[in-house]
């Protein structure tokens, strides 16, 4: 059994009903005139305004509010008509808020890097001043002044349900991403400008990089450190090139890793010390910390995506690893043979290698053949009880103590298990 990873690191939209925070603000009667009279300009311009950045503009202004903050400065309101302002929703009691909010700002800090005009403006969901000022601590964008009803006013406006929620202005509903948090943990700042077209066309770059068997673009750049060793040394993607590649998921704070880590080491060294198979492994952790990761890589012979690499989290989104552990097989051709390397290493070990299902084909045709040439049940003459033939997956024998797959005679009444070869019938 596996472990579920509920992604820090992504968000979708029944995850946040679930793990975000609901809200249940009031509208100002003020406010209703306000909408109510944009509504006269009919469906297509209500939407449009409802979204604008003149919209938020008109709102502050109805509420007395002509300043945003940045730091210890008041600015103007912003106009829109230069820059993609966008709103975030969020609260300092909020641990999906917390863990968010560093995301965007490292996204927001590599868009203003590239030259991108874009504005972030934070409204508080929090319940007091106090926790209003804990949570704008290092938020690099603008702020609006903490108002408890002027929070609940804006959410009403915006459809706010749930918290943290990103919402680009000036973006038709039908055209903004359905989930812009998301997408921002998912691809950073490439997320800009949040729309649907912009979410599909990092959709099929990610298809691309599964299925094009492009090793570089996979691993991001291939860059000469991509890959490190555990005991020390570094390898690139080049060098994979023409070698099965087995991916792996998984953390050292997962059991059923540890567990799998020793059966995949198994069947490594078992296929690598065959010179005419190639084949590497490379570990991708979701471990939470650098120490986790040093122990998780400190027993492994294949090498890992560096802990601090980007490129741990964009593997995991490209090929929508769920559950750790997770192994997924690449053929000689960079391209995907196995979503399920787990099973097949569990089930077949080194004798699975490539892991394609011509190959698993094969062997259980061979299986259904040792199995005609062998007796349906025995009596050994060093256990007491009737042995009968069975199929499992790994076990130990309890003559020789060497690990045993596939076929064993096994007793029902006590557990006992023998190879075929460790067998010696009572004449």
């Amino acid at each position: 059994m596996g472990v579920y990873i509920p992604k820090p690191n992504r968000v979708n939209q029944k995850q946040a009903r679930k793990e975000g925070c609901r809200t249940s603000p009031a509208i100002s009667r003020k406010l209703i005139i306000g909408l109510l009279l944009q509504g006269a300009m009919g469906g297509a311009a209500c939407e449009s305004a409802e979204f604008g950045t003149q919209n938020f503009k008109t709102i502050m202004e109805q509420e007395g509010i002509h300043h945003l903050l940045s730091g210890e400065q008041k600015v103007p309101l912003p106009l829109g008509k230069e820059k993609t302002i966008c709103l975030l929703f969020s609260a300092n009691w909020s641990r999906p808020c917390k863990a968010f909010i560093p995301q965007l700002v490292q996204a927001y800090n590599a868009l203003k890097d590239t030259g991108q005009e874009v504005e972030v403006i934070f409204v508080s969901f929090d319940r007091d001043e106090n926790g209003f000022k804990e949570h704008i601590k290092g938020m690099p964008w603008l702020v609006v002044p903490f108002d408890v009803n002027l929070q609940k006013t804006i959410g009403n406006v915006y459809k706010v349900n749930q918290i943290p929620s990103f919402i680009p202005l000036d973006v038709g509903t039908k055209l903004l991403a359905k989930d812009a948090v998301g997408l921002i943990k998912d691809y950073g700042a490439d997320a800009f400008p949040f729309t649907k077209r912009r979410q599909e066309e990092l959709k099929a770059l990610d298809e691309t990089k599964r299925e094009g068997g492009n090793l570089n673009e996979l691993f991001a750049n291939g860059i000469e450190d991509s890959f490190v060793y555990g005991k020390g040394g570094k390898i690139c993607a080049s060098d994979l090139v023409g070698k099965t590649i087995g991916l792996y998921f998984g953390a050292h704070w997962c059991p059923p890793c540890r567990d799998f880590t020793s059966q995949l080491i198994e069947a490594y060294n078992d296929i690598t010390t065959n010179k005419d198979q190639e084949f590497e492994v490379i570990f991708i952790s979701t471990d939470r910390d650098f120490k986790e990761f040093e122990v998780s890589i400190s027993k492994m012979p294949w090498p890992a995506i560096p802990f601090n690499s980007k490129t741990r989290q964009d593997l995991c989104r490209i090929f929508e690893v769920k559950w750790i552990p997770s192994l997924i097989i690449l053929g000689l051709n960079g391209k995907t043979v196995s979503t399920n390397g787990r099973e097949l290493v569990s089930s077949y070990g080194a004798r699975g290698f490539p892991f394609t299902e011509a190959k698993i084909l094969e062997i259980e045709t061979s299986l259904m053949k040792e199995k005609d040439g062998l007796p349906q049940q025995v009596k050994d003459s060093k256990h007491e009880h009737i042995l009968k033939l069975d199929m499992a997956k790994a076990y130990i024998c309890d003559f020789c103590k060497k690990r045993g797959m596939f076929w064993a005679f096994s007793c029902d009444v006590c557990g006992y298990d023998l190879h075929p070869t460790c067998i010696e019938e009572t004449r």
